[in-house]
């Protein structure tokens, strides 16, 4: 264990430094589906951390098409595996949200799009790292993986994060804390879509004829609906309808976009079963459904834990009560924790308003966060595959 109080102190010092990066970060903005904008933001990240960090050992480009592309950056440490510091750059804010919305601090809040989601944990995770080479401690090997497309999914990085975390002796994800407390379980995510073609008929003259796909997508939606059961962690939600062609016609089509949210994989599996398994009331329609799991269950780990409970006893050097939660939403953590890694989610930025006009941080967490990253990644010194 590092000198918490020292580290921080050190952190404390350079608060204008920490500021002024996050105001240039958060300048460049990074739309999920401006391939052009993220390239720029991802080019100007890449030159600050060799600023703040020197040149990486290894650096890999994995182009990202439509989306953003993944940049890995190794640095050499003592240890047989890497500690992994996962943190995405892109954001919800389209284009222009900074003319109307620029970054502003205001005594111990910095304000602005994307703050909170998730550049400010970046900002943090970097000058952990610089934190600890600037006062003489030794690091386990080091690995940046950054991605531009998990506020979408993730579709381009889903198995570079996946290849790049198999060796780890642990995973950092530097999304924002949940009012302080890292996360140590998330929920999985099911986005699903139901296509029902019915028959076409005239509703006044032969509505016999009719087999009506709304009908059958209602029905459908009351049997989704009733899989909900908060007190297991599971919300199934129809989000969004459209079908027919006009008040007069049976409808014989109809579709819906349905959003899962589980906390086990029992209860995966059980939502898995029911949607295989929808079928229509007239034998004349039919119902398909497409979709998938897009991100799997992150349970509660024993490994998860220790690695909670390292950022709790760093966090009390500081008077902290960090604590540990389980949250609804998913992050890229979620791939991490289904190959069996050790993954601590949650220690970036202390704040609110993610995806929302109030979002913004507290800058004085921000140096006690970062202080208290450098302290659970300086644990896996020496690690032979692993310190847990």
């Amino acid at each position: 264990m590092i000198e918490v109080a020292s580290v921080h102190d050190w952190l404390a010092g350079h608060r204008d430094e920490l500021v002024a990066d996050l105001g240039a970060y958060v300048g460049h903005e990074s739309p999920s589906g401006d391939p052009a904008l993220l390239a720029v933001t991802l080019n100007w990240l890449e030159r600050w951390i060799g600023e703040r960090l020197g040149t990486a050992s290894r650096r890999e480009l994995v182009p990202g098409g439509e989306h953003g592309s993944v940049l890995v950056l190794d640095f050499p440490g003592d240890g047989a595996a890497p500690v992994v510091l996962l943190g995405h750059y892109d954001t919800v804010w389209p284009e222009g949200t900074l003319a109307q919305w620029p970054y502003t601090v205001d005594g111990d809040t910095a304000s602005g799009p994307g703050t909170f989601d998730m550049k400010a944990g970046l900002v943090q995770a970097v000058w952990a790292l610089r934190s600890l080479a600037r006062n003489g401690y030794t690091m386990p090997p080091i690995r940046i993986v950054l991605n531009g497309d998990e506020e979408i999914g993730s579709p381009v990085s889903r198995p570079v994060i996946e290849r790049e975390c198999a060796d780890a002796a642990a995973v950092l994800v530097f999304e924002g804390s949940a009012a302080g407390s890292v996360k140590t379980a998330r929920k999985g995510v099911g986005i699903f879509e139901l296509t029902v073609a019915g028959r076409e008929a005239h509703a006044g003259l032969d509505p016999e004829k009719g087999a009506s796909a709304v009908d059958e997508l209602a029905r459908a939606t009351l049997t989704l609906h009733a899989l909900t059961d908060l007190g297991a962690g599971t919300s199934v939600n129809v989000g969004l309808v459209h079908g027919g062609t006009a008040s007069n016609v049976v409808a014989g089509n109809a579709a819906a976009t349905v959003d899962v949210r589980v906390r086990s994989r029992t209860e995966q599996d059980r939502i898995a079963s029911a949607l295989a398994g929808l079928r229509t009331a007239d034998p004349r329609a039919e119902i398909t459904v497409r979709g998938e799991w897009n991100r799997p269950v992150m349970e509660r780990s024993a490994a998860a834990g220790q690695l909670a409970e390292l950022a709790n006893r760093a966090g009390a050097e500081l008077g902290l009560d960090i604590g540990e939660c389980a949250v609804g939403g998913a992050s890229d953590g979620n791939f991490v924790a289904a190959l069996g890694i050790p993954v601590l989610d949650g220690i970036g930025a202390v704040g609110d308003g993610a995806h929302a006009r109030h979002e913004h941080v507290s800058i004085a967490a921000m140096t006690e966060r970062a202080a208290v990253a450098a302290a659970v990644i300086v644990e896996f010194t020496g690690n032979l595959g692993g310190a847990l």
